[in-house]
């Protein structure tokens, strides 16, 4: 079994740099279930200077196959004790069946949420493959927003393999909220909203970068 991230070798940074996406195929049928699974995570644990933290996340699952973007987003909010409604975050985002377009409809609707308009800012890794710099640029981002008690949501595309040997693979693309770190960030907390059963888990940040390379991410 390949334990490296796989990339779509069609993939092209000007075509596809914040190009949102729906969920295709067999995994749809993972929405079946309510949005009453349990939490991600269900309590906050804050260790702020000793390199690591995980953030409190009231998890729901995606309610059908292209809500990711307002399901990242309002998982990502929970964190910080809101509420929204993702019907209502869908329309802000224009959220098709296409899916939610960019990581850019995102931010301002988690800046207005948040109540800052500068929260949120997006950041694009527009390369098929995150360098070493895009990499340490994102772990400190990661540290900084879950810092500040907040966290990020990420566009990503590709399949990607977590620190237990699990594989996560949406080829059409995805979004998902980071929620924790540990090591000074070098591994990071995934809320996942497509499947319950699998609505947390593990990477390094470097299959985080290259997961979210020739898209974006909305960081403090």
């Amino acid at each position: 079994m390949r334990t490296d991230l796989i990339r779509k070798t069609a993939l092209t940074a000007a075509g596809l740099a914040f190009t949102g996406g729906a969920i295709v195929g067999p995994v749809t049928t993972a929405f079946a279930a309510p949005n009453t699974s349990k939490p991600a995570s269900q309590t906050q644990t804050d260790r702020k200077g000793h390199g690591e933290r995980e953030l409190g996340v009231r998890y729901e699952a995606q309610p059908n196959f292209y809500y990711c973007g307002p399901a990242a987003a309002r998982n990502a909010l929970s964190v910080q004790g809101k509420d929204i409604s993702v019907d209502a975050m869908a329309k802000e985002m224009g959220t098709t069946e296409a899916g939610t377009n960019s990581i850019n409809d995102i931010t301002p609707v988690l800046n207005k949420e948040t109540g800052k308009n500068d929260a949120y800012h997006s950041v694009e890794i527009s390369t098929p493959k995150a360098d070493d710099k895009q990499t340490d640029t994102l772990r400190a981002d990661v540290v900084k927003t879950v810092d500040d008690g907040r966290a990020v949501v990420a566009n990503i595309a590709g399949t990607t393999t977590d620190t237990d040997g699990g594989i996560h693979s949406f080829e059409g693309g995805h979004y998902i909220s980071v929620v924790g770190y540990r090591d000074n960030g070098t591994i990071v907390t995934i809320a996942d909203s497509a499947d319950p059963n699998t609505a947390s888990y593990q990477v390094t940040i470097e299959h985080l970068a290259d997961w979210i390379a020739t898209r974006g991410y909305a960081t403090s």
